[in-house]
């Protein structure tokens, strides 16, 4: 059966279309001023120093990481509650992962959790995660780490217009790296960033994303440059297009008004499902947090069997995320002890059920969502 409501539909700004069709007109189409364009204007838009465009928010972690110079094999904390893509990047990057429980009412690890985790090996790096849109104290982690803020790394793919005390997720990170993923807040269908208020990190980053060569293919074929070049670091082929650029120029203009859609349709559920028993709701009212709301991530028990019988009923949901430690190729990576360490993870993990959050979600569609969701809680009732 078809979904009637689907988890997510991907919102376009009207000007996506004649931004790609000008930049095609150009003659130049990878990356170029468009993506420097988009830079400075994302930049603004986070209050971030210094923004450099990726080709995904998990190459952006895995650059992080190979800038940062660590030993080859470092330990480097992350939660197990993740996607894939952050535990590959470590992999990639040629070190340890190193899992952390989390705290069940936020989803992402508490000081204790990473203290825990810390102390059992020399961590040289993290990386945390602003699950579902919730921003995480990078300062207290940090610190119960025993790291300095320079040696984390903020996994922000849910994070653009996420805040905390004021300050937006990103602003004064050494390094956060954000998705522009289909399905994410601002989705341009591929692409990432990292923001850093480090100018010799992003130089470093700016590099190491076009295999660590000296100049970019559109400064070389400037009027007046140069062919020559040279590779300094090894790096990656990981750079932005002028034609994702360009679309993300235009959603960038939209996306303040789509956070507020989001936030409608988050206190639309919170007064509809607040108190049905059953059901845990996203954690909320924090001081000085403002959540970016990527996910409507729910608890409840019998979690697979719920989300079956509101597919049943026309209504499409998700689970963010599987935890990593249940994945059958970090199992042989990482070992059973190590995969055994994350037991909040594991008991959460099945309680977590994602319900469709997208501002194009219509009002009919939501109350669809909600009487799904309530009917299924009530024959469990």
């Amino acid at each position: 059966m078809s979904s009637s409501v689907p988890f997510t539909i991907p919102s376009l700004a009207g000007e996506v279309s004649d931004a790609v069709v000008k930049v095609l007109d150009s003659g130049w189409i990878t990356t170029g001023p468009q993506t420097a364009s988009f830079e400075q204007e994302f930049a603004d838009y986070l209050g971030a120093a210094h923004v450099v465009s990726v080709a995904s928010c998990t190459t952006a972690l895995e650059l992080c990481l190979r800038a940062l110079d660590l030993p080859p094999g470092s330990a480097v904390l992350t939660p197990s509650l993740t996607f894939c893509g952050a535990i590959n990047a470590i992999l990639h990057a040629g070190h340890r992962p190193v899992l952390v429980d989390i705290d069940e009412d936020t989803l992402v690890p508490s000081a204790e959790t990473v203290a825990a985790a810390a102390g059992r090996c020399e961590a040289a790096a993290m990386i945390v995660q602003n699950q579902g849109g919730y921003p995480v104290d990078v300062a207290a982690l940090a610190e119960a780490a025993g790291l300095e803020r320079a040696r984390v790394i903020e996994d922000a793919a849910h994070g653009p217009g996420a805040a905390r005390g004021g300050k937006p997720v990103g602003s004064e990170s050494h390094a956060a790296c954000f998705s522009f993923y289909a399905t994410k807040n601002m989705p341009i269908g591929e692409g990432g960033a990292v923001a850093t208020c480090d100018e010799e990190f992003a130089d470093r980053v700016r590099a190491m994303r076009l295999h660590g060569m000296s100049k970019d293919s559109w400064r070389r074929y400037l009027p007046g440059g140069s062919w020559r070049y040279d590779v300094k670091t090894v790096g990656l082929k990981a750079n932005m297009t002028d034609v994702q650029a360009a679309i993300g120029r235009a959603q960038l203009a939209a996306l303040p008004g789509w956070q507020e859609r989001r936030a409608e349709i988050v206190a639309g559920y919170d007064a509809a499902l607040g108190g049905l028993p059953g059901l845990v709701l996203p954690q909320r009212n924090l001081d000085g947090v403002r959540h970016a709301w990527h996910l409507y991530q729910v608890r409840v028990q019998d979690r697979d069997a719920i989300s079956g019988e509101l597919e049943a009923a026309g209504v499409a949901t998700s689970v963010h995320f599987i935890p990593a430690n249940q994945m059958t190729a970090y199992r042989e990576l990482l070992g059973a002890d190590e995969c055994a360490r994350v037991p909040v993870t594991d008991r959460v993990g099945e309680e977590l059920l994602s319900l469709p959050l997208y501002p194009g979600l219509t009002a009919d569609g939501q109350d669809r969502v909600i009487a799904a969701l309530t009917e299924a809680l009530r024959t469990r009732g």
